[in-house]
């Protein structure tokens, strides 16, 4: 346990210890999946979840993803709907990254200005 943190808040020791909120961090595993289904699944498995549209004219980066309809709350935790959102607001850059280390480092800068 670290000394000068005792009695201060779980942001405050997050903040001083450089690490992300457990939103942030399962967010950014989120996005690492979908990333791998991009790159590494071409025709895969990824393509069963996602629709994507892909425009050079779009805000923001060029691979959008997009989602149905929710005719059932429980359906907005499914990781297809947690993640779209997101994945839209990502810069181009990141989104193009030419490797999976590249887009996590991205990822790491994107992520202190989101959510």
């Amino acid at each position: 346990m670290v000394k000068d943190l005792e009695g201060k808040p779980y942001g405050e020791w997050l903040r001083s210890l450089g690490l992300f909120s457990l939103e942030k961090r399962r967010l950014k595993e989120d996005l690492n999946a979908v990333y791998n289904f991009f790159v590494r699944e071409r025709g895969g498995v990824g393509t069963d979840l996602f629709s994507v549209v892909t425009k050079d004219r779009s805000q923001g980066n060029g691979l959008k993803l997009c989602q149905g309809r929710l005719r059932l709350d429980i359906r907005k935790r499914f990781f297809t709907q947690r993640v779209v959102g997101h994945w839209n607001r990502i810069p181009r850059e990141t989104v193009t990254a030419p490797s999976l280390l590249e887009f996590k480092k991205h990822v790491e800068t994107t992520l202190g200005h989101m959510v």
